[in-house]
């Protein structure tokens, strides 16, 4: 499986702060927001990725993650040359995506919380249609709500309803077969010229083959929108590492963990890293952490 993350957009509802530099590039506590969404493909177990970005942007997260060797990635780029939809993505990436299965989870979409990494596991594990999230909101007619039955199979999706069908929000995250890229052409632009993300998904609803795997009450799905939800976001994730002394969004933990790495590459990034506490983080990871086997 392959991953993509559409890192584009101009974020004016953070100006002035992104008139000069991507939205994805701004510090959440102590790292680019962009670490949060590529450690999230990391431990679905992805190492092939495309970040899709603007012309202005991308050599911005060229310079941050050049080749992705360093984390035991591959890691390309893409530009999108004018906002047209989440879908876009998959025309975009069609070439990257060749023949497998993609994942795509957009630039500013936070996740941290009890049995995340189990979850993405099993998504990425199907073979057949497609799988989106859905997380308990307490104001569901702000968001685009799932309605689903016992199984996990779809019912139906709707965009901000005046009466939704259920309190589960869709979050910027998505697994689908091949068949995306050919479904993501054939698609129609809506009335605001955008290949819509929805539109995908109720293809693989009316096969039948659209799937959701719910986020328990453990699950933390943080919103960086504006200046006050960065904030907030940033707040979380500083409170979580101080206390537990755990690093939320670690690409090179990961990457360690995953045996991706060996421990002089993860002591190589925490020499070059060593001036921060990120950097010290690394160094014991390094000491106390046992690899998993490539």
């Amino acid at each position: 499986m392959k991953g993509i993350i559409l890192a584009g957009g101009a974020g004016t509802r953070l100006y002035p702060s992104t008139i000069a530099v991507s939205k994805q590039i701004l510090t959440v506590y102590d790292k680019p927001m962009i670490y949060y969404p590529m450690s999230t493909l990391m431990l679905a177990g992805i190492r092939e990725v495309l970040v899709i970005s603007t012309p202005r942007d991308i050599d911005s997260f060229k310079n941050l993650f050049g080749d992705g060797s360093q984390i035991g990635m591959d890691i390309s780029y893409a530009v999108q040359e004018k906002p047209r939809g989440l879908a876009d993505a998959f025309i975009v990436g069609a070439s990257f995506i060749g023949n497998d299965h993609v994942c795509l989870v957009l630039g500013d979409n936070i996740f941290y919380g009890y049995a995340f990494t189990e979850r993405l596991r099993s998504a990425a594990a199907r073979k057949d249609g497609a799988t989106i999230f859905g997380y308990h909101v307490s104001n569901p007619r702000d968001f685009g709500v799932v309605e689903f039955d016992g199984q996990g199979n779809v019912l139906s999706i709707e965009e901000k309803p005046q009466n939704p069908k259920s309190s589960y929000a869709v979050p910027g995250l998505y697994f689908y077969d091949n068949q995306v890229v050919d479904i993501a052409r054939q698609v129609k632009p809506s009335a605001r010229g955008e290949i819509e993300i929805t539109a995908v998904n109720n293809v693989y609803l009316a096969a039948g083959k659209l799937k959701v795997e719910l986020f328990g009450r453990g699950m933390a799905w943080l919103d960086t929108g504006n200046h006050r939800s960065m904030l907030a976001a940033a707040n979380f994730v500083e409170a979580v590492q101080t206390r537990q002394g755990l690093y939320i969004a670690c690409l090179e933990e990961i990457a360690y963990r995953n045996g991706w790495i060996d421990k002089q590459a993860l002591l190589s990034q925490a020499d070059r890293l060593k001036t921060t506490e990120y950097g010290q983080y690394l160094y014991q990871v390094a000491e106390m952490v046992k690899p998993r086997q490539p």
